[in-house]
């Protein structure tokens, strides 16, 4: 097959927040739509929604039961789902197979062991069994259900919803974690979807959240976590990640750049992966620097872009208020795409660059394609976090390729998952594999099948948005939380010297893991970024 990979000088990553494919993405083409998303492009197949009699039934303690299922439906707000469902391991499994076990899991914490796996013993002789397989090397003896059913989502949100609101949700309330955007409301990830190439078996990473699937996409392992939480692991977690391999290439014209908005003041990136500490002044920079390179065309060899994650975040994070502050609409996040895509299309460098849209985790909203098989990054190990063996993927993720070497309307049926990103880099530019799970993923070279580079244009309209006035006083959600934990660890390890006496280490460490609780307290978007700025002072 014709590939175009070594074409591609600039490849650039542009990673959103907390949305599955069918959310996103699974009623692209349907009937109802107008054209061009009235009917999938010919002689292709999409796996969407549309055709489909997709449901998810209701427990029997829900208000609604008596309507036995949520059909999975069209349209929604442009704030839904409101709050943000569950999206760490626990909440996902239930998510998938539809368990509670034990049926205590029902209520907060909602991770006690074994974590809505289905089929595990729970109690203590189940975590006996669990100690014992992991002692031996032996994977925990669970025989899942392979495809999963798929269909715990309602379960799940029922209960989180719970939790958030101190109310039992009605069938209104929970009936939008079934409903995905139609191309009319999201338009710009649809037409440039539709103008270029999407992918419909791209799975993130882990079946989890935010900073195990961003971790992969860096480094092609979590380090054994599958939560963000307990939030003092990242800060020791310094395997190598993609940008070392480039880093330490010989090779001058070979760079690498992290892009992040003014407003975050840091980036998440920058945080989460200790390999890159010693760059933060040299390899990070705000968004109007991307424009700058791209419009110069002198973007870097692999370039990442973070979204803004806190004041007016356009990450497409999912509500947690109460109130419908427009600052959660996925309409902010429109307009970044289309902001980064103008960038590249306008710029020099458009006919040497892959821009790459996806989303790091599906965030607990529906998809209803069971995650498949993976390779584990580190073989031959004992289960680790959660008795989790990093051998499966997580749910779908809507990613979009974009290049003049992609034809228009291109549906990408191949399995990949965020290392293929990795694997697209490394087999670029001959770089060496990180884990191997990247070794086994497939690259995107097959996509690049146009002989000659495309020079049409698609016309973006966004729909209107504008920010909330309130946009300070919105409540912090869980992404952000977890980026203010790892403010602080990366604050206080600047206090940790290795010359100091163990005791004062120890307490030094003992202090980052009692902030968290202090973290927890924090309320609202003024208040964290008034820490971070607090914090950012200490940090020289």
């Amino acid at each position: 097959m014709v590939s175009n990979l070594d074409k591609i000088q600039h490849i650039v990553v542009l990673m959103l927040e907390n949305r599955s494919f069918d959310s996103m993405a699974g009623w692209l083409y349907d009937p109802a739509n107008q054209p061009p998303f009235d009917k999938v492009p010919a002689g292709q197949s999409f796996n969407g929604l549309s055709g489909k009699e997709l449901s998810n039934p209701i427990p029997a303690y829900a208000h609604g039961a008596e309507n036995k299922v949520v059909p999975v439906g069209r349209g929604g707000d442009a704030t839904h789902p409101n709050p943000d469902p569950g999206e760490d391991y626990p909440h996902v499994n239930t998510q998938l197979f539809g368990t509670l076990n034990p049926s205590e899991n029902r209520e907060k914490p909602f991770d006690r062991f074994p974590y809505n796996l289905p089929g595990a013993r729970a109690g203590l002789f189940g975590k006996l069994e669990s100690w014992m397989a992991g002692l031996l090397g032996r994977p925990f003896a669970v025989s899942l259900p392979d495809p999963a059913p798929m269909n715990g989502f309602v379960t799940d949100y029922i209960n989180n919803f719970r939790d958030l609101r101190g109310r039992e949700a009605k069938y209104a309330d929970y009936k939008v974690i079934l409903e995905g955007f139609t191309p009319d409301q999201v338009p710009v990830l649809s037409t440039l979807a539709h103008s270029y190439a999407i992918c419909d078996r791209w799975h993130c990473s882990v079946p989890s959240q935010t900073y195990p699937n961003r971790s992969f996409v860096h480094a092609a392992t979590s380090h054994g976590f599958v939560n963000n939480s307990p939030y003092v692991n990242w800060l020791f977690a310094e395997a190598p990640t993609i940008f070392n391999r480039i880093e330490d290439d010989p090779r001058a014209n070979l760079t690498w750049r992290v892009y992040y908005d003014e407003e975050d003041l840091i980036s998440a990136t920058h945080l989460l992966t200790p390999a890159l500490r010693p760059y933060r002044n040299s390899h990070f920079a705000f968004m109007d620097q991307f424009e700058h390179d791209a419009s110069a065309g002198e973007l870097p060899s692999y370039a990442f872009i973070e979204p803004r994650l806190l004041l007016d975040h356009n990450d497409m994070h999912p509500h947690i208020s109460a109130d419908p502050l427009v600052t959660s609409s996925v309409l902010a996040g429109e307009l970044l795409i289309e902001r980064v895509y103008r960038a590249i299309r306008e710029g020099d460098g458009w006919e040497r660059t892959l821009l790459i849209v996806t989303f790091d985790e599906h965030g607990g909203c529906y998809d209803h394609v069971s995650p498949p098989a993976a390779v584990s990054p580190r073989t031959g190990r004992p289960a680790e976090q959660m008795g989790f063996r990093f051998d499966r993927l997580g749910v779908r993720v809507p990613t979009l390729l974009i290049s003049p070497y992609i034809e228009e309307g291109k549906i990408v049926n191949t399995l990949f998952d965020h290392t293929s990103i990795i694997k697209t880099v490394t087999n670029r530019w001959g770089l060496e594999s990180l884990t191997e799970r990247d070794r086994a993923a497939t690259d995107l070279s097959h996509v690049l099948t146009r002989s000659t580079p495309r020079h049409d244009r698609p016309e973006l309209t966004p729909r209107q948005y504008t920010p909330s006035g309130a946009k300070e006083d919105e409540p912090l959600n869980d992404y952000q939380r977890a980026v203010l934990m790892l403010v602080a660890g990366y604050e206080g390890l600047t206090r940790i010297h290795h010359d100091r006496p163990v005791y004062r280490r120890v307490a030094d460490l003992t202090k980052l893991i009692e902030e968290e609780g202090e973290i927890l307290k924090l309320r609202t978007v003024r208040d964290g970024i008034r820490f971070i700025q607090n914090r950012l002072e200490l940090i020289p």
